[in-house]
């Protein structure tokens, strides 16, 4: 029996998370054991499980720590576990940081630093630079997200703030090898902006911090502020000697996600169409733009006929107005829904691969061609509900949120529209 619309994109969303399984995509890329000790560092939402997958295919000794978002951990033998808060930072981050730092302290050069980096990992990692709080660190990281910064501007000013990310995890690591392991979540794969880099050279400067902060007008703690002026805050630059024994090697990207949904989609009869791995802007415009290329589509048969998928991948903004419930997956998904207005034979989703979109435990969400129909029969006006920036409040009351639970992974955002 033929998959329907909603289990066919459901499908789809389910191949791209498995695609950046680490048990899948990590055993392939282990470096050889060294003559030294094996230290196994990281952050992230997939950190944990990307222990796991090392410790399953790792025949020597290792140790380590990683730090993950709280309900994201699995069981580990050898490498510890720490939880801590995102997107927001907490304590328990602080500490697993600095815990980090000391770690790596005293290595040689016949040792191996085995790095887990993957999306989530700057805001688990906040070691303030000294002269900053924590509450400093909270208090920037809760304007960044509210200011509609892309994400590679948001890691820029997080950078410059820290004592561990922007190279100097890595710079601390010296003169021992270290091999980074990284799954992208951010447009461009750029590994400076995964986690905000702390085991990679950082090309940005203070100023280009101060830069991003006067761009959107974000109120910074006198300290904060200081560090960037003066320049004290500058980070470890990729041309360092320190980062010379560094490799680097992306185990799973956005574009390796969508790939394994267009082949599944394929599969099923529907041509697939990736619009992008990258695409970035405020989610509600996103949306407008998706839907007239899914009516183009629909009426024309333009760039490509239906029965077909548009897929596309990246990190949306969402410009905080209202005071509902976010986060930008249901935001761009009510900004199509609005624009396709009922359009016969187009369905879409979108999702956090990490199951969590914004600061809610939901994934995503589901778009028919009924939706807004059956919203005004629930007397729920969709253009007020986005005005609100209540995306989730929105699909919950239809019951069309898509609700994963941790999905130990993080590749960003994927989208697919269904088209007829």
């Amino acid at each position: 029996m033929p998959d329907t619309p909603r289990e066919l994109l459901a499908r789809l969303f389910a191949a791209a998370v498995a695609a950046a399984q680490p048990e899948r995509c990590l055993p392939r890329h282990l470096p050889p054991p060294p003559k030294g000790r094996t230290l196994v560092i990281g952050a992230g939402k997939a950190s944990a499980a990307m222990a796991r997958a090392l410790e399953r295919h790792w025949a020597g000794a290792l140790s380590g720590l990683v730090v993950t978002r709280y309900g994201h951990a699995v069981p580990c033998e050898r490498i510890e576990i720490v939880e801590a808060a995102h997107p927001v930072p907490d304590a328990a981050g602080e500490a697993a940081a600095r815990r980090m730092l000391e770690l790596v302290q005293g290595l040689g050069e016949d040792d191996l630093v085995i790095c887990l980096i993957s999306g989530g990992g700057s805001a688990l990692l906040p070691l303030p630079a000294a002269g900053l709080a924590l509450s400093d660190k909270q208090a920037v990281n809760r304007a960044l997200l509210q200011s509609g910064a892309t994400i590679s501007e948001m890691n820029c000013v997080r950078r410059h703030l820290s004592a561990i990310k922007g190279g100097r995890l890595a710079a601390a690591c010296h003169p021992a090898r270290v091999v980074n392991l990284l799954i992208s979540d951010v447009p461009g794969d750029d590994p400076a902006n995964i986690a905000s880099g702390p085991t990679v050279g950082d090309p940005t400067r203070c100023a280009d911090a101060l830069d991003i902060v006067r761009r959107y007008r974000i109120d910074l703690p006198a300290a904060a502020r200081d560090l960037l002026e003066t320049g004290r805050g500058e980070s470890v630059e990729p041309a360092d000697p320190r980062l010379a024994r560094v490799a680097t090697t992306l185990i799973s990207t956005p574009q390796m996600a969508l790939q394994a949904a267009a082949d599944v989609a394929a599969a099923a009869g529907f041509t697939p169409l990736v619009l992008g791995d990258a695409i970035e802007g405020e989610a509600r415009e996103v949306g407008k733009v998706i839907a007239a290329i899914a009516h183009q589509v629909r009426r024309h048969r333009q760039p490509v006929a239906p029965p077909c998928v548009l897929l596309s991948g990246g990190e949306t903004t969402v410009t905080v107005r209202g005071d509902g419930r976010g986060g930008r997956n249901v935001e761009f998904l009510l900004s199509l829904a609005i624009a396709l207005y009922g359009e016969p034979g187009i369905h879409a989703l979108a999702g956090d691969t990490d199951g969590v979109d914004g600061q809610q435990e939901i994934a995503g969400a589901f778009v028919a061609p009924d939706t807004l129909a059956r919203a005004w029969a629930r007397q729920m006006n969709p253009r007020e509900r986005l005005d609100a920036n209540d995306g989730h409040g929105f699909f919950e009351a239809l019951g069309d949120s898509l609700v994963t639970g941790p999905t130990l992974t993080n590749v960003n955002d994927f989208r697919a529209i269904l088209v007829l």
